[in-house]
C-alpha cells in the first residue's frame, strides 16, 4: 500500500523529476513534428529505455505520450498540419484563430485545456486501474486466451477499412511472435537456424520498424514545405476564459474517460465526438469553424484526457486500445511487467512511478511548453532532409544499443518496407503489432489449457469468463462486418443513382 511518504520521497527524488521532464520534452517536440505522431514518439525513444530501471522507463514512456499530445496542436494552430492524430479537430478552429492573429492565445488555451484533461485523466487512472485489475485474479489459462483473441478482434475489426485486412494483419502478429523458443518445450521454430531469431522478434523493433522507419519512407517522396512564424508566444487564457470554457472542457474530459475506456477507442475520435458535442452545447455555435476558443478547448481536453484513461485497460488488463498503449505495452513486456494485479502488488514503484512522473509532467507542462515553443518552430522549420536524417541516426542508434546487434539492424529495415508495402496496400499496423505482443499470451494460454485439460477442446467452453470473452470477440467481428457489407451496399445504391441521373440528364 502507497503512503504519503513513499509519494513524497518520489517527488522529491530528483531522478524521476528529471526523467518526467525530459520525456515530457521529447514528447512535445515529437509531437510538433507534423507526421511523428505520439506513438512514433514513443517507439523512437523505446530502445533507449532497454538498460534503464523499469521504474523509470515506465514513467518516461508516458511522460512522452502527454508531452505529444499537446506538441501535435503546435502545428495544427499555426500551419493547419496536424503533429499528432487527435489534434486533427483542432485545425479546425485553432488555425481560424491563427489567422485572425490570434495564434498565442490559441496556443494558450490548448495549453491550459491539455493540462485539465490530463489531470482529470491522471484522478481517474488512479482511481480505477486498480479495483479493475482484480477482476483478473478469477482469470484462469482458457480466460486469458480469450481476452488476447478479443483484444485482438476488437482492435483488428475497429482501425477502419477492411475487416479481412485487420484480421489478416493480427494473424501476420502471430505468426511473427511464434519465431524462437517454443513457450512450453522449448524447441526452437522457424529460425532457420539463425542464432539471433532464437530469442524471437522483439516488439520494440517491429513497432520502430512499422511506425518510425515507415513513416520515414512515406515521407521521402514528399516535396511540401511549411514555415512556422517564428515570432509566436504562448498567451494564457485568463481566469474568465477559464470560466467561459469549462463547460466545453468538461464535455472533453467525460468523452475522453469513455473513449479512453473504450478498447479500439483513441484520441482522435475522442477530439472531434469532444468538438461536435461543445458546438451543440455551446451558447455561440455559430463561431464554430470560424474561430471559436470553445473549439480549441474541447478536443484537447479530451485527447489529453484519454492519454491517461488509455492505460486504464492496459494496466488492468494488458489489452491497448491504441498504437501509442500498445508501445508502452511493449516496454512493460520488455523489462518482463505483466498487466494485472501481480503489477500492483509485485512491482508497486512502476505503478506509483507512472502515477507520480505523470503528475509532475502535467504541471510541468505549463512551463515547459511556453520555454519549448521557440525550440519546437525552429526544429519544424528545418529542411526535410536534415530533419529525416535526424530521425534515422536516432532510430538506428537506439536498435543498435539493444543487444548492440547489426542484424537487429537490418531486421528493423526490412519491416519498415514490409510497412511501407502494408501502408501502400491498405494493411493496418496496430494489428498486427498486437499480434506480436499478445501473441505469447495468446499461445502460452492456449497450449496451458490443453495441457491442464489433457487435450480436451471443451475447456474453453467450460470456463465462463473465456466463454464470454469469445462471444464478445465474434460480435465485434460480425458487427464490423455487417457495417462494412452495409456500408459496401450503400455506395453502390447511391453509385446506380448517380449513373441513372447522368443517363437522365443525358436523354435530356
Amino acid at each position: 500500500m502507497t503512503t504519503f511518504w513513499d509519494i513524497v520521497h518520489l517527488l522529491t527524488g530528483t531522478p524521476l523529476i528529471l526523467v518526467a521532464i525530459m520525456g515530457l520534452t521529447w514528447g512535445i517536440l515529437g509531437g510538433a513534428l507534423p507526421g511523428i505522431s505520439a506513438s512514433i514518439t514513443m517507439a523512437l525513444v523505446l530502445p533507449f529505455t532497454y538498460t534503464m530501471d523499469p521504474a523509470m522507463a515506465i514513467a518516461l514512456l508516458a511522460c512522452v505520450y502527454i508531452g505529444a499530445e499537446y506538441g501535435g496542436s503546435i502545428p495544427a494552430i499555426l500551419i493547419r498540419t496536424p503533429g499528432t492524430n487527435s489534434s486533427a479537430a483542432t485545425v479546425i478552429d485553432g488555425y481560424e484563430l491563427n489567422r485572425q492573429g490570434r495564434a498565442g492565445e490559441a496556443l494558450g488555451i490548448s495549453l491550459m485545456s491539455g493540462v485539465v484533461g490530463s489531470l482529470f485523466g491522471l484522478a481517474m487512472l488512479v482511481l480505477l486501474t486498480e479495483p479493475l485489475s482484480w477482476l483478473a485474479l478469477a482469470f484462469t489459462p482458457p480466460s486469458y486466451f480469450g481476452l488476447g483473441i478479443l483484444g485482438l478482434s476488437v482492435i483488428a475489426s475497429m482501425t477502419g477499412g477492411s475487416l479481412v485486412k485487420g484480421l489478416a494483419a493480427a494473424v501476420i502478429g502471430l505468426m511473427i511472435s511464434t519465431v524462437g523458443t517454443d513457450p512450453i518445450s522449448g524447441v526452437s521454430r522457424f529460425t532457420f537456424d539463425v542464432p539471433d531469431l532464437l530469442n524471437g522478434v522483439e516488439p520494440v523493433l517491429v513497432m520502430v520498424g512499422l511506425f518510425a522507419l515507415t513513416e520515414l519512407m512515406s515521407q521521402s517522396g514528399s516535396t511540401s514545405l511549411t514555415q512556422l512564424k517564428e515570432s509566436v508566444r504562448i498567451r494564457l487564457p485568463s481566469l474568465a476564459m477559464m470560466n467561459r470554457l469549462k463547460r466545453s472542457q468538461t464535455i472533453g474530459c467525460i468523452l475522453g474517460l469513455f473513449e479512453g475506456l473504450t478498447p479500439g477507442g483513441g484520441g482522435s475520435i475522442a477530439a472531434f465526438m469532444s468538438y461536435n458535442e461543445a458546438r451543440r452545447w455551446s451558447k455561440t455555435p455559430e463561431l464554430f469553424g470560424k474561430g471559436s476558443e470553445e473549439g480549441v478547448a474541447a478536443p484537447e481536453t479530451a485527447n489529453n484526457t484519454v492519454a491517461s484513461t488509455a492505460l486504464i485497460p492496459l494496466l488492468s488488463f494488458g489489452i491497448p486500445s491504441s498504437n501509442s498503449t500498445a508501445v508502452l505495452l511493449g516496454g512493460l513486456l520488455m523489462h518482463g511487467l505483466l498487466p494485472g494485479p501481480r503489477l500492483f502488488e509485485q512491482n508497486p514503484q512502476v505503478i506509483d512511478s507512472l502515477y507520480v512522473g505523470s503528475f509532475v509532467a502535467i504541471i510541468a507542462q505549463i512551463g515547459v511548453g511556453m520555454l519549448l515553443l521557440p525550440a519546437a518552430v525552429w526544429l519544424v522549420n528545418r529542411p526535410r532532409p536534415y530533419r529525416a536524417g535526424f530521425i534515422f541516426a536516432l532510430i538506428l542508434s537506439g536498435i543498435y544499443t539493444l543487444n548492440t546487434s547489426t542484424f537487429d539492424l537490418g531486421l528493423a529495415l526490412a519491416l519498415g518496407v514490409v510497412g511501407y508495402l502494408m501502408r501502400r496496400t491498405g494493411f493496418p499496423f496496430l494489428p498486427m503489432i498486437l499480434g506480436v505482443v499478445l501473441g505469447h499470451m495468446v499461445e502460452s494460454s492456449y497450449r496451458r489449457s490443453l495441457v491442464l485439460s489433457g487435450g480436451d477442446m471443451m475447456v474453453f467452453l467450460q470456463d465462463p469468463i473465456c466463454v464470454g470473452l469469445l462471444l464478445a470477440a465474434t460480435g465485434f467481428v460480425v458487427y464490423s462486418l455487417t457495417r462494412e457489407l452495409r456500408d459496401a451496399r450503400r455506395a453502390k445504391a447511391e453509385q446506380a443513382d448517380t449513373h441513372k441521373a447522368h443517363g437522365q440528364e443525358a436523354h435530356g
